[in-house]
């Protein structure tokens, strides 16, 4: 009868080890980029074209017809 408990009882110690491997996750991998960098090319993008359309539409306003000088 003792052998047949510590069999019992050995199996259910395996039962558990494994079903507490199985349940275990993986931590998460480190992300390669957190978005900031997307943000500020984005950032940069945006004010490159403002300076391109500031420089585009700034003749058109020097030559209106308004004389300064």
């Amino acid at each position: 009868m003792a052998v047949s408990s510590r069999v019992s009882l050995l199996l259910m110690a395996i039962v558990v080890v494994l079903a507490t491997v199985a349940n275990a996750q993986a931590p998460a991998p480190t992300p390669t980029s957190d978005g900031t960098s997307v943000d500020q090319g984005i950032a940069y993008v945006l004010m490159f074209v403002a300076l391109v359309l500031t420089y585009l539409i700034h003749p058109l306003d020097a030559s209106s017809t308004y004389k300064l000088l």
